[in-house]
Parts: structure tokens; sequence; C-alpha cells
């Protein structure tokens, strides 16, 4: 059974049938097509085309408006596709070779969305080693959808923080210090500036954004 085309696949076709199916151009708008099944070769495509700067060849002075204009994905989307593919070639690079993508079960082939979650996962203080070896092969082995995955991080950095009342309280503590001597100083400017308190005041204000900043770890 056939299905009618979206405006954008027939788009995406015109485009194609007026590109050299040799070409790299043209191999970017095919992947585009399947997105949602090989966004592995997308990336890895668009990887080559932002890397060698492509698409002034082909018209285009900034690489998101090749993206926007030729193949219709926006900036943010580009971006995280390149950085979950470069993650995966430097990180783990078993998952780029075409055996895997030939045997993997398509259900648990990782979403763009999931590998750049993973990547920035790593920069989480509150996550041991572990845990991070454990969101990585619920993303990788598992095919763990994005939002599921993000809302496990959510519970287990909340049961961290918990398991750390010390460090919670310092950390709450220095915000409230930075923010008291954010308005301190501004608040002793502005009483400068207006000569309509008397000196003693301001000097008070001095004296209590000196000891807050004695304070500061």
């Amino acid at each position: 059974m056939n299905y009618p085309k979206t405006k954008s696949i027939e788009a995406l076709e015109k485009k194609m049938a007026s590109a050299d199916p040799s070409t790299l151009r043209h191999q970017v708008l095919k992947n585009v097509k399947s997105f949602k099944t090989s966004w592995i070769e997308l990336g890895q495509a668009l990887y080559a085309v932002w890397k060698d700067k492509l698409y002034k060849d082909w018209g285009y002075s900034k690489f998101e408006a090749y993206t926007a204009k030729e193949i219709g994905i926006r900036k943010q989307t580009a971006l995280k596709l390149l950085r979950s593919y470069f993650f995966l070639e430097k990180e783990n690079p078993r998952y780029l070779t075409k055996d895997y993508n030939q045997d993997a079960d398509a259900a648990s082939v990782p979403t763009y969305e999931s590998i750049d979650l993973l990547r920035r996962v790593g920069n989480k203080k509150e996550l041991d080693r572990m845990d991070y070896e454990n969101i990585k092969k619920n993303v990788l082995e598992r095919g763990k959808d994005a939002l599921v995955v993000k809302k496990d991080l959510t519970a287990l950095i909340k049961q961290r923080q918990e398991l750390l009342p010390e460090e919670a309280w310092q950390k709450k503590r220095l915000t409230l210090l930075k923010r008291s001597l954010s308005v301190l100083k501004s608040l002793s400017q502005e009483i400068k500036v207006a000569k309509m308190f008397s000196a003693q005041v301001v000097k008070d204000i001095d004296k209590l954004i000196s000891k807050l900043n004695a304070e500061m770890p």
C-alpha cells in the first residue's frame, strides 16, 4: 500500500533528484528521509559537512542556514546530532560499525536524544562511575528513550542529594551568600550616589559586605 507523501518528503526528493547521487549532498538528503532509523548515518554525514564547511560550496554561508533551508532541521537538532555522533565516535566507536547497525534490533538502537543525554550525564557530580555505567547500559544496550532516562536520572540525583545533606546545605548557603553580596553591593553603590543617608549607614553596609566576603569559600 502506498501512503501519500508529505510536502517535506516531496521537497527532499526533488532536491535529491537535482543532486548527483555520488555526492555527500545527495547522501545527506537520503539520510534525512529515514531520519528516525538512521540518525547515526545522518550525524556522520552532517559532521563531515560541518567539519569541512562543505555547505559553503552549496551556497550557504552558515551551517545552520544549510540545515534549516536545505534539509529542514533546526540548529538545536543539528548540533545534538553532531555532538551525539562525535560522542559515539570518541567513546563508543563500535556502535558506528556496519555490523552493529545490521545486527542490532531496531528497538535497542539508541536515539540521538538519548546519546546526547548520556554525553551530558558524565558532568553530573552527584553521580559516581557505577551510576554512569548503569545509565550507559540503559541507553546503548536497552535503547531506553531519552524521556525515560531523564526521569530516572532526576530521581537518582534527588536520591544522591538526600544522602548528602551537608553538601546540599553548603550549596544552598553559597547561593544565598552570593545573592546577598550582590544585593548589598548594589545598595551600597546607590546610597553613595544618592547621598541621602549618613556616612555611618554606608560604613555599616560596607562592613557587612566585608564580613560576608570573609564567609565565602
